[in-house]
């Protein structure tokens, strides 16, 4: 019942964002009665905390352990959040839950939630072997242009999307040997 009302609250947000999920919005979009959502998600709080915690778990699940080769967090990073190729009719990522924005929307509690991972994600980056100020540098660019293709600011596509992408694969390769970790579509770049 949970992963059925957490959906229901992503499919809400990609339709409409944070304002669509209201708590009866919820319960009719997961097929439940209000009761019922309320006896696992007493607020709206709750219900974008769950969000942010299980897309956090998500992208957790793609991310190395702390014994990966050096540079293997920043391209897996890199992998989790940006395709090798710009998606066709892609413009804005909207299709995306916005789990950053939607963790500021939700108070200053679900924020916390997401930067007790940044925090534990940072700390990772910066001990799998690389430079920590490229590894940093990495995430930065990573978020940045996910970030940029959720709000639809001037996205690049197609050959600077693959030019771009592959410079960042270069940067977070420099010193690991393990640029071939990145998708197919990007070995020109390595």
């Amino acid at each position: 019942m949970r992963d059925q009302l957490l959906d229901a609250v992503e499919r809400l947000l990609v339709r409409g964002g944070v304002d669509a999920v209201r708590l009866d919005a919820v319960a009719v979009e997961a097929g439940v009665s209000k009761g019922g959502l309320l006896h696992h998600f007493p607020s709206k709080r709750a219900l974008v905390q769950g969000v942010v915690e299980r897309l956090a778990d998500r992208f957790e699940a793609v991310l190395p352990g702390p014994d990966a080769p050096a540079g293997a967090f920043a391209l897996a990073w890199l992998d989790a959040s940006i395709p090798a190729e710009s998606p066709a009719g892609d413009t804005s990522g909207a299709d995306q839950v916005p789990v950053a924005l939607l963790a500021a929307a939700g108070g200053p509690e679900v924020l916390d939630v997401l930067r007790e991972r940044y925090d534990r994600w940072q700390r990772r980056l910066v001990d799998n072997g690389l430079d920590p100020a490229v590894a940093t540098l990495v995430r930065f660019a990573v978020d940045g242009w996910w970030t940029s293709r959720l709000l639809g600011l001037a996205t690049p596509h197609d050959d600077l999307h693959r030019r771009l992408r592959g410079l960042i694969v270069e940067l977070a390769g420099q010193g690991s040997g393990f640029t071939h970790l990145v998708a197919p579509g990007n070995r020109d770049f390595a």
